[in-house]
């Protein structure tokens, strides 16, 4: 009867157990973007500095301009990637630039204000996302996130695939891969640091590596980086951040 009644009462016990929620890739990312304060960047005006150009973005209400700012002695270039397209300007003096000129600038352009306001920008209509296993990293655990971009509103580039480790703890994205065909293509892999927060908004710098052996695949990417198989190819920093809150 003893033996009867325990049973009964762990039965009871693990029936009242509650459910452990799995997450949706589509989830994690958008808790990210609230844990990173990335939901005001579409109501926001940004600065920054990143390899002697300067670069300012302005969102507002689903319009954008995305610019890039590269001087020299006598010339100031501006880029500008907005709604309506791409435009150059030298010295304030519209330039005509071949359409497949303004392709390949448009995705330079976007590329260095893609990476600079992760994860805005990952629920984009173009964005496939896909939840894989998890994974660890120097002890902490990680969703792992895969994108993907439909060819109709991916770009140029809609064919380069990413994966990025979020911590499950505070949602915050501490590495990033990513794959590319341009160039001859190949893969890299980014770890974030120094994080600061402006305006409610997180920003961070990466370390750059790249795979020593090519035939390593983009998702165990972290795994290489664990066993010390990566080879640090350059930092990408951004200097001077500064945001205006557009709703303030």
């Amino acid at each position: 009867m003893r033996s009867l009644v325990m049973l009964i009462v762990i039965v009871f016990i693990s029936s009242c157990k509650p459910e452990i929620k799995v997450l949706t890739a589509q989830e994690v990312i958008d808790t990210s973007i609230i844990a990173s304060g990335a939901d005001k960047i579409s109501a926001a005006a940004i600065d920054f500095d990143f390899r002697n150009r300067h670069y300012s973005a302005v969102r507002n209400n689903g319009k954008f301009s995305l610019i890039r700012i590269t001087k020299n002695e006598t010339t100031e270039t501006k880029d500008i990637l907005s709604n309506t397209g791409f435009e150059r300007f030298r010295n304030d003096a519209f330039v005509i630039v071949p359409d497949s000129m303004a392709i390949r600038y448009s995705g330079s352009v976007n590329s260095v204000h893609y990476f600079a306001v992760l994860p805005f920008g990952l629920n984009d209509a173009a964005v496939k996302k896909k939840l894989l296993k998890e994974a660890t990293i120097k002890g902490i655990t990680y969703y792992k996130v895969e994108v993907r971009f439909s060819e109709d509103g991916g770009g140029e580039d809609f064919d380069d695939v990413f994966v990025y480790w979020v911590n499950k703890q505070d949602f915050k994205i501490e590495y990033l891969a990513y794959s590319y065909h341009v160039n001859g293509g190949g893969k890299r892999f980014r770890k974030a640091t120094n994080e600061r927060i402006i305006n409610g908004i997180r920003f961070v710098d990466y370390i750059n590596y790249k795979a020593t052996n090519a035939s390593t695949k983009l998702e165990n990417l972290d795994k290489a980086f664990e066993n010390s198989e990566l080879k640090k190819l350059s930092e990408i920093n951004l200097d001077n951040v500064q945001v205006k809150l557009l709703d303030d």
